[in-house]
């Protein structure tokens, strides 16, 4: 019975490109027919040709049954899948104490701000008493009008 590349893909347990390499043009054309269903075409392998390819998979791969390699690989995949998962939640984890701590600096930045603004405004405040202070004295020997010179003088005309 003729076999499509997906039944001989599973049955040898190989992939689409190793037994399209085997399958040089004389192989073709004694062994392979293309059928067109449904808009797709798909390569048919004749009885004989699948002969031919089980004997060189089969020898090439020394009693590997199919579900062995199904389930060898089932494992790979699954041993990935957990290290991976492992890997990724040690990644989470690192992420998470990095958030906190920025989260803890942050914090700390919006004290030291509070603070430095608080300070400006007592400085601020201590700026204008200084200044109020200073304005509301009595004038300095500076600050007065120039008293008339001969005002300290009695100078006195007599007309008579």
């Amino acid at each position: 019975m003729s076999k499509t590349m997906k039944q001989l893909t599973a049955e040898f347990g190989v992939t689409r490109q190793a037994i399209m390499r085997k399958m040089d043009d004389n192989f073709r054309s004694k062994y392979v027919s293309k059928v067109h269903s449904n808009g797709a075409s798909r390569l048919i392998i004749s009885d004989d040709g699948y002969k031919l390819l089980k004997q060189h998979f089969l020898s090439s791969n020394k009693a590997v049954s199919n579900e062995n390699v199904s389930y060898s690989n089932h494992v790979t995949h699954d041993s990935v899948t957990n290290t991976a998962m492992e890997l990724l939640e040690k990644q989470l984890v690192e992420k998470d104490n990095q958030i906190e701590k920025l989260q803890q600096s942050l914090s700390e930045a919006h004290k030291l701000l509070s603070q430095q603004q608080q300070l400006n405004l007592s400085a601020s405040r201590q700026n204008e008493l200084l200044l109020d202070t200073t304005t509301n004295n009595a004038p300095s020997q500076d600050d007065r009008p120039l008293q008339n010179v001969f005002g300290y003088f009695d100078i006195r005309f007599d007309f008579s």
